[in-house]
């Protein structure tokens, strides 16, 4: 997979995740959701937690991306440079190669609190049809991210058709923040449509978008 054609650069590499390979992972993974998203350390164990409760989930599916090994991201240390007690590298498992995105998700089913809170806003706001067509027999894309250092380079794409492409769901459904961001465009054009704006999840500190598609995504029908 060329990240950014015309340049000499080296190719990173796609790699699917079993669930043991992914709590093994899990550091390199949040190390990656931090400076992706931005957010203070103080929240990181709760959304560990969370992802760890995630792959206990019934068809749950991850897909990892590696830069060749030796390789890191801008702005961080080549894996197992780092010296002892200053961190952890982002390499998977081995330390062998850096972890630069990630993405996973899994079957929607009742009792899984977003795919509940979802239910009840949309039911409301759309009614019982709305709610058959886009979460009776949904994927969920729970999280996906790529270090800053590797962004705009087609590689959040690519992991999103990764993910969902031999799904046999009907639907596919996440949430992003409501704003008129890189990510929210990519879904968007992936076939991605609004089901909910302005929804504020729990604890959430700005509204966010519901967004659903048709599976396969609109790529993988043409």
């Amino acid at each position: 997979m060329r990240i950014n054609a015309g340049r000499s650069e080296p190719l990173p590499w796609l790699k699917d995740l079993d669930r043991a390979a992914f709590g093994a992972d899990l550091d390199a993974l949040m190390d990656v959701y931090e400076k992706a998203m931005g957010v203070a350390a103080v929240q990181l164990p709760g959304r560990r937690s969370i992802m760890e409760a995630h792959a206990a989930n019934p068809g749950f599916r991850a897909i990892a991306v590696t830069a060749p090994p030796g390789t890191a991201p801008p702005g961080t240390a080549p894996p197992g440079t780092r010296p002892p007690g200053t961190g952890h590298d982002t390499g998977p498992g081995s330390g062998d190669a850096a972890i630069i995105a990630f993405a996973y998700g899994f079957h929607g089913d009742s009792g899984q609190w977003w795919h509940d809170l979802v239910r009840a806003a949309l039911m409301i706001q759309s009614g019982s049809a709305a709610v058959t067509r886009w979460l009776d027999d949904s994927f969920e894309v729970a999280e996906l991210h790529v270090h800053p250092g590797y962004q705009r380079r087609g590689i959040g794409r690519r992991l999103l058709f990764r993910l969902t492409g031999d799904r046999t769901e009907r639907t596919a459904l996440l949430s992003t923040m409501d704003t008129n961001s890189p990510a929210r465009r990519l879904y968007r054009s992936a076939g991605f449509t609004d089901l909910l704006t302005d929804y504020r999840f729990a604890g959430a500190p700005v509204p966010y978008a519901v967004m659903g598609a048709a599976l396969p995504l609109l790529r993988a029908r043409s």
